[in-house]
């Protein structure tokens, strides 16, 4: 039963748009950054930036180390492993 649902299910997954292939974690960060993170002005691109970068930035705006607008309370949100995981996933995205 499961083979048959994966079966069935693959070409729908594959079907769907990149940014909706995104990490979980990383699905919040489109409101603001655009599509695939892309950027939409004023708010910076994430996509193609460095992975080490993102998460030093992340991780200062949740420890209040720079300052923001709404990044401080949103990467409160967020444990290590998924500042890494967003940090990944935009910086393989081009």
């Amino acid at each position: 039963m499961a083979l048959k649902l994966l079966a069935f299910a693959a070409p729908l997954l594959l079907a769907l748009p990149a940014q909706a292939q995104a990490p979980l974690a990383a699905q919040g960060c489109l409101g603001c950054h655009g599509p695939n993170g892309a950027g939409q002005a004023p708010v910076p691109a994430l996509t193609g930036r460095p992975a080490a970068e993102t998460e030093a930035l992340m991780k200062a705006f949740r420890a209040n180390e720079r300052p923001a607008t709404i990044m401080g309370r949103i990467a409160r949100g967020y444990t290590d492993a998924e500042i890494a995981a967003v940090a990944a996933h935009f910086a393989a995205q081009r």
